[in-house]
């Protein structure tokens, strides 16, 4: 289960993991806190009135989209984008991030309960970005991830089910950001990144990723899941200007962050499902070395 605050958000963070498990048969669900009601229209192409007086409808079909191309399930939680005000304006009545964290908690809770996810990843405490509903989402999937096995904790929510492993995106980080303008300098290809990296402060630490998942055969999937959000993603700007073979050599994972696990396993991964699954065996002519 991938918890995520908007539509396009499963798309650009850990596209091609949630792909790479579907295609080798585990049952994935995006959930979608809301409907990215509020968002901007970010592609100038579809900056349409027709769009933006629509854009609830258009995100929606979006998501469809992008879920088909992943192979992925999706469901939205149900809450009201939040937004994204400016500075010291106030949030909008009724929305995701103004919702108790009590009641948002037990909607993830029941649905983790009926789906029943070993693994669930969300956004780590800073959001991937100060927006306040990528603040709420990691709030309410904590909190959900730690009542969802315990009995006296929503109990109308159905039969209790405790998720074995929660972990934190490590998508966007100013290290992957670094690391592609510096390969593609070097191979004297032009770089879109160091107006990005430009955006980040200067003691922005280095990441503390625990598990890599090498998953660059999906890195094409995971391009198309992103332009089905055409709202959302100018083809011609931003993540879609680096080089993919570059990226496939320099950088072929998702990474992750474990932020809390109720298994054994051993630190660094390469695997979200590590510690569940049955151990590999290797057989040799003098019989079986596990």
């Amino acid at each position: 289960m991938s918890v995520h605050a908007h539509p396009d958000d499963e798309s650009s963070k850990g596209a091609a993991t949630l792909a790479k498990y579907a295609a080798e048969g585990a049952d994935v669900l995006v959930v979608t806190c809301t409907g990215g009601e509020r968002g901007s229209v970010l592609n100038p192409a579809m900056n349409r009135p027709d769009v933006r007086d629509d854009l609830a409808a258009v995100r929606r079909a979006e998501m469809e989209a992008a879920r088909d191309i992943l192979g992925v399930r999706q469901q939205f939680l149900g809450f009201v984008d939040s937004g994204l005000p400016a500075a010291g304006e106030p949030l909008p009545e009724g929305c995701f991030a103004l919702v108790p964290l009590q009641e948002a908690a037990g909607r993830l809770v029941a649905l983790i309960r009926e789906f029943r996810p070993h693994v669930i990843v969300t956004y780590d405490e800073t959001g991937g970005y100060p927006h306040p509903d990528h603040l709420r989402a990691h709030e309410v999937t904590v909190a959900a991830f730690e009542a969802a096995g315990e009995a006296s904790r929503f109990p109308s929510t159905g039969r209790v089910w405790q998720p074995l492993k929660l972990y934190y995106h490590g998508a966007l980080s100013k290290a992957w950001f670094q690391a592609m303008h510096d390969a593609m300098t070097a191979r004297g290809l032009d770089s879109a990144m160091q107006a990005v990296l430009a955006e980040f402060p200067d003691d922005v630490p280095a990441p503390q990723f625990t598990t890599r998942v090498p998953c660059a055969e999906y890195f094409s999937g995971r391009d198309r899941a992103l332009l089905a959000h055409a709202t959302q993603i100018d083809p011609n700007a931003g993540l879609m200007l680096h080089d993919r073979d570059v990226e496939r050599e320099v950088w072929p994972t998702e990474d992750y962050h474990l932020a809390r696990s109720h298994v054994e396993t051993s630190l660094p991964e390469d695997d979200l499902f590590s510690g569940l699954r049955p151990r590999k065996v290797r057989t040799s002519g003098d019989g079986v070395i596990v």
